[in-house]
């Protein structure tokens, strides 16, 4: 039987996961962090998933009308941002106006804020949402 290449299994692993959210460390075991990062970078230019910041990789799948990769996350870049967020281990609550529009109010809004009570310094972004960091 064939041995399987580091980026196939890491595909399998992804394709598999429940996970939205990958970091390079989940496949630490895997190999090398110079395969690894290959292995990734490979993955990202293949549409399999999106680097949204350092380290921090997101599940996509191929748009229906475009064929681009797209995040595979339901509630989109919001959900993706908080679950990376909680993938890091940083301690965060939602910014006023997602509160406000969990408790009914009917303006939706255009970026993803999270209030982050920890000290945090990274960037979570795709080619079109940034997460804004609210101050408390």
């Amino acid at each position: 039987m064939a041995r399987q290449s580091l980026k196939s299994r890491m595909e399998n692993r992804i394709q598999r996961s429940r996970r939205n959210i990958f970091l390079r460390r989940d496949f630490e075991r895997a190999g090398g962090y110079d395969q690894v990062g290959r292995a990734m970078r490979t993955l990202v230019a293949d549409g399999k998933l999106m680097k949204i910041g350092y380290g921090l990789y997101a599940k996509t799948r191929p748009n229906r009308l475009t064929g681009r990769p797209m995040l595979v996350a339901e509630g989109g870049f919001t959900e993706v941002a908080q679950e990376a967020l909680n993938r890091l281990g940083i301690k965060w609550v939602p910014a006023k106006l997602f509160k406000a529009y969990q408790d009914g109010a009917t303006q939706i809004p255009a970026n993803a804020a999270v209030i982050v009570t920890d000290r945090f310094n990274r960037k979570i972004e795709t080619d079109r949402f940034k997460l804004q960091i609210a101050k408390s």
